[in-house]
C-alpha cells in the first residue's frame, strides 16, 4: 500500500461518490472513460513514488543555495520535473491544441496530488507554471499564448506569480512597483517595471530555459505618481529572459535574484527576493528596466491575478490535505508495526507477556481516527471544489449562465474554507501523527516532521487565516444579498434529507446533528450582517472561518458516510474494513468534531469584544 496516499480510497471519492464517470457524457471529455482515467492516475503514482518521493528528504536537507551569480539545487529535482513534462502532465488538463489529455480536474487534481504528498517542494514549480498558464490562456493575448504559455505547457518555461513586496506583505494595496509605458510590441504594451518583490516561489532556478514571472505593478498617472489602493494595480508578463520573434530566447531581462529566503518547509523550492529594474546587470535593449507586457487592461491587474491566486489557494488547501494523508499513512504504518506497552486492564501489566501493537491502544487509535478525518476530509472538498469547475465549464459549453453563476457562487464560497480547512486540521493531523510515533517522531531520521514543516506553510500561503476570514464573512457570505451562502445551505440541506430517508439510525443522528448546525450557521451569519460596526462584525472572523468550515467538512463526511453504508448493505464484501473504516471516521467527526462549533456560534452570536478592546499598551 502505498504511503502517499490511499489509492482505494481515491476511486471510492472519484468514482462511488463523485461519479466522475458521469463527466465523460460532456462534449470536453467525450474522448475519456474510467480506463484513461485510471491510466493517468497510474501515471501520476508511478513518477510520484519514482521520482519525486525518493529526493523529497534529500531535498529538504540540501536546500537551494545561492553562490551570488547562480542557483544551485540538486539534480533530482530537474530528473522528477522532466519526468513530469515528458508525461504531458504539464498539459494534462489543457486542450489538445496545447498538446493537453482534456482530463477532467477533478481527475487531474486527484492525480496531483499524489505529487503533493510525495515532495511538495519539487511539485511546486510545476504547480506554479500550471497556474500561470492557466491565468494567461484566460487573458492574455494571442501573441502571449504563443510566446509563453504554449513553451510552458511543453516544460520548456516555468512561471511564477509575484504579488508580495517587501513593505507590502498581504497589503497588496500598498505595492510600490512602477511600470512605465515605453511603446507598443508583438506582444502587446510593453512597459519598463520597477521594484522589489518578496517571497516568489520558483523565482530563480536552471530548471527550464526561462521563467515567467506574473507581476503586480502600478501604472504612474500624469503627475507620476501611483494611485494609492488596489485600482492602480495591472498586471505584466515579465519573462528572466526576453523572446525573440521566432520563439528563441533572447537577452536577459533585467530582474535579478537578490537573495533567497529560508523557510522551515517547502525548502526544495526556492523562494525569491527578486529586484525588477535595478539595472546594474542587465539593461535589456540597451535601458535600465524590466521589460514587462501588459496583460489585460490597465488597473484590472488585481482582478486577472485572483484567476491564479484562487486557483493557487485552492492548490494550497490540496497540498495540505495530501501533507496530512501522507502523514497518517506513515503513522497507520508505525503504529502497526512497533510494539509498545501493554493494555490496561487484568493482565496487562504483567510484564512477561508480550508486549501489544501501538495500534492496539485506544489513544493511539483516537489520534489516527483523527488524521483519517482530516485527511480523507479534506480531501474529499478540494475534489468536490474541482468537480465543480469542470461542472461549470459545461455548463458554460451548454450556455446555460444560470448553472453557470451558481456553480461560480458557490465555488467563491468554498474557495476560502478549501484553502484554510485543510491548512488548519491536517497541520494538526501531522501534529498527531509525530505524537503516535513518539520520540521518533521528532528526529530527522523519520517523515513525519518535515510533512509538519513543510505543512506548516500553508495557513500562511495565499493569504493567512485571518484573510480568508475576512474574505468569507465580509464578503462572500454577503455577495448578491447572501446568494452564494444561500445556494450552499441549500446543498447541505439535499444531503441531510437523502440521509434522513436511509432510515439508518446512525445516519439520521448525522444528519440532525448537521441540520441544527446549519441552522445556527444561517442564524449567526444573520446576527453578525446585521451588526451597524463592520469592525465588531470582523473581529472574530477567524473564529467564524473555522466554525463554518467544520459544518462544511460534517456536510463532506455526511455525504460520504451515506455511500459507504449504501455499498455495505448492496453485500459489499470484500470492501468490507473499507466502507467501515470510512463510517468510523465520519462517527468521530460528528461525535468529536462538529460539537466544537457550539461553543464557537454562542461566542460569534454574542458580538464578543474582547479581541477588538484590548489596547496595545495592556499587553
Amino acid at each position: 500500500m502505498s504511503q502517499i496516499l490511499s489509492r482505494r480510497d481515491l476511486n471510492f471519492l472519484l468514482y462511488e461518490w463523485l461519479e466522475v464517470e458521469s463527466l465523460t457524457s460532456v462534449p470536453r471529455y467525450a474522448d475519456h472513460s474510467r480506463e484513461t482515467f485510471d491510466a493517468a492516475l497510474d501515471t501520476c503514482e508511478k513518477i510520484a513514488t519514482d521520482l519525486f518521493a525518493t529526493h523529497n528528504k534529500k531535498s529538504d536537507q540540501h536546500e537551494p543555495h545561492f553562490d551570488g551569480e547562480t542557483v544551485h539545487i540538486i539534480p533530482e529535482v530537474k530528473t522528477a520535473l522532466d519526468a513530469f513534462c515528458a508525461a504531458g502532465l504539464m498539459a494534462a488538463g489543457q486542450d489538445y491544441e496545447f498538446g493537453g489529455m482534456q482530463l477532467p480536474l477533478v481527475v487531474e487534481k486527484a492525480g496531483f496530488a499524489y505529487f503533493m504528498g510525495a515532495n511538495i517542494g519539487t511539485a511546486g514549480y510545476a504547480f506554479l507554471t500550471i497556474g500561470n498558464a492557466n491565468l494567461l490562456l484566460a487573458h492574455g493575448t494571442l501573441a502571449q499564448i504563443d510566446a509563453f504559455v504554449r513553451p510552458e505547457m511543453d516544460g520548456r518555461f516555468f512561471g511564477t506569480m509575484c504579488l508580495s513586496e517587501p513593505q507590502a506583505g498581504s497589503s497588496l494595496s500598498d505595492i510600490a512597483t512602477r511600470a512605465e509605458y515605453e511603446g507598443e510590441s508583438p506582444l502587446g504594451e510593453q512597459y519598463r517595471l520597477r521594484g522589489n518583490k518578496m517571497w516568489i516561489s520558483g523565482g530563480e532556478h536552471e530548471l527550464a530555459g526561462n521563467i515567467v514571472h506574473l507581476v503586480l505593478a502600478k501604472i504612474p498617472g500624469p503627475d507620476g505618481k501611483l494611485t494609492p489602493g488596489t485600482k492602480g494595480i495591472s498586471l505584466f508578463i515579465v519573462p528572466k529572459y526576453l523572446v525573440n520573434e521566432d520563439g528563441s530566447r533572447g537577452e536577459h531581462n533585467d530582474v535579478v535574484l537578490a537573495g533567497l529566503n529560508h523557510k522551515m518547509g517547502y525548502r526544495g523550492t526556492t523562494n525569491c527576493l527578486l529586484n525588477f529594474g535595478e539595472g546594474t546587470k542587465y539593461r535589456p535593449r540597451g535601458r535600465a528596466g524590466a521589460i514587462g507586457y501588459l496583460v489585460g487592461e490597465p488597473g484590472q491587474g488585481l482582478a486577472r491575478m485572483f484567476h491564479m491566486m484562487n486557483e493557487a489557494r485552492i492548490g494550497v488547501g490540496l497540498g495540505a490535505a495530501a501533507l496530512g494523508y501522507t502523514g497518517y499513512l506513515h503513522a497507520l504504518d508505525y503504529a502497526r508495526s512497533r510494539p509498545q506497552g501493554r493494555l490496561a486492564g487484568p493482565g496487562g501489566k504483567d510484564p512477561a507477556s508480550p508486549q501489544v501493537k501501538l495500534v492496539e491502544h485506544a489513544d493511539i487509535r483516537r489520534m489516527l481516527l483523527a488524521q483519517k478525518s482530516y485527511a480523507e476530509g479534506a480531501l474529499a472538498l478540494n475534489l468536490y471544489c474541482a468537480k465543480l469547475v469542470d461542472e461549470q465549464r459545461a455548463a458554460e459549453a451548454d450556455g446555460d449562465r444560470a448553472a453557470h453563476e451558481r456553480l461560480t457562487l458557490l465555488l467563491d464560497i468554498l474557495t476560502p474554507i478549501a484553502k484554510s480547512w485543510p491548512s488548519q486540521w491536517c497541520l494538526e493531523g501531522n501534529s498527531l501523527a509525530i505524537q503516535v510515533h513518539g520520540g521518533y517522531g521528532y528526529t530527522r531520521e523519520y517523515n513525519v516532521e518535515q510533512f509538519y514543516r513543510d505543512n506548516r506553510l500553508n495557513p500562511i500561503h495565499e493569504g493567512a487565516h485571518a484573510i480568508h476570514g475576512l474574505d468569507l464573512l465580509g464578503r462572500k457570505v454577503t455577495m448578491k444579498d447572501g446568494a452564494a451562502c444561500s445556494l450552499l445551505i441549500d446543498r447541505m440541506q439535499a444531503s441531510i434529507a437523502r440521509a434522513s430517508a436511509t432510515n439508518d439510525g446512525k445516519l439520521v443522528n448525522y444528519a440532525r446533528s448537521l441540520n441544527e448546525a446549519v441552522i445556527r450557521l444561517a442564524h449567526v451569519t444573520r446576527v453578525l450582517r446585521a451588526t451597524a460596526d463592520p469592525a465588531l462584525t470582523l473581529a472574530n472572523a477567524s473564529v467564524y472561518l473555522e466554525a463554518f468550515g467544520h459544518v462544511v467538512m460534517a456536510w463532506t463526511w455526511l455525504e460520504q458516510a451515506r455511500v459507504a453504508q449504501r455499498a455495505l448493505d448492496a453485500g459489499a464484501v470484500p470492501d468490507d474494513a473499507f466502507y467501515r473504516g470510512k463510517l468510523a471516521a465520519a462517527a468521530y467527526f460528528f461525535r468529536w468534531e462538529l460539537p466544537r462549533v457550539s461553543a464557537q456560534f454562542d461566542l460569534l452570536a454574542s458580538l464578543d469584544r474582547t479581541t477588538l478592546d484590548m489596547q496595545d499598551a495592556w499587553f
